[in-house]
């Protein structure tokens, strides 16, 4: 609990960025309980998983799509969902 003197003036004001590009420094990974996994069988480098992964974690390189940055996925399986060859499937983390 905050000091019950303070009135909520007192307190630093929430919800302020003080430094411009600090969410590199947090691994939002770290939370994550599914995990994408691809088969590099079914994948046909359409990039869908690229376009619609809110947290910019899908790893392309010269125009294929070559794996996740598992740093900042949070496991939301949006990749999979979209994959139109289903070769993205969401395994639980630590299997």
């Amino acid at each position: 609990m905050g000091d019950p003197q303070k009135k909520s003036k007192d307190y630093p004001e929430g919800g302020v960025i003080d430094e411009a590009g600090s969410a590199r420094k947090y691994k939002t990974g770290d939370w994550r309980s599914q995990k994408p996994e691809v088969d590099k069988e079914k994948c046909i480098n359409c990039l869908w998983c690229w376009v619609y992964c809110p947290d910019n974690s899908v790893l392309v390189e010269e125009g294929k799509m070559v794996g996740f940055r598992y740093s900042h996925c949070k496991g939301c399986g949006i990749c999979a969902a979209e994959c139109p060859k289903k070769a993205i499937t969401m395994k639980k983390e630590g299997n």
